[in-house]
């Protein structure tokens, strides 16, 4: 199998209704280019955390992925209010989601926990005020 593709996808601001049609999409196209079952598993959670971070905390964002032969990468870029404390943020439960997205079953805290632990790679960049990427790597040999 010969593969390079990108992907780009806009994430809607609020929009529960839409959230995850990203990471639906791209685990389509990595059964369609036949990924182990367990890197299309993995690949769809750490997006799906992604893309219901960006909707409960960042106004929505972009998400741009990158798929090889030996790798899937992960690009997730927002505009919101940054992260405060990492350290605070990844540890599991830890939520700072409103009580009505919690009405709504997200903001568990488990987003960024869950994105670490299925990722080969994470890197969080993340200024207040100005907007958080998380880059993501899922090694598929």
């Amino acid at each position: 199998m010969s593969v390079s593709i990108r992907l780009s996808y806009t994430v809607s601001s609020d929009d529960f209704t839409r959230a995850g049609e990203a990471s639906s999409d791209v685990k389509g196209k990595l059964k369609k280019l036949g990924f182990s079952p367990d890197v299309v598993r993995r690949v769809a959670i750490v997006m799906y955390e992604g893309e219901i971070n960006m909707v409960i905390h960042a106004s929505g964002g972009k998400i741009e992925v990158t798929i090889t032969e030996e790798e899937i990468e992960m690009r997730l870029m927002d505009t919101g209010p940054g992260i405060a404390d990492i350290d605070m943020a990844m540890q599991e439960g830890y939520s700072t989601a409103p009580d009505a997205i919690r009405t709504l079953g997200f903001g568990a805290g488990m987003g960024l926990p869950n994105m670490k632990k299925y990722s080969d790679e994470m890197e969080i960049d993340t200024k207040i005020g100005v907007g958080t990427t998380v880059r993501m790597k899922v090694v598929t040999k």
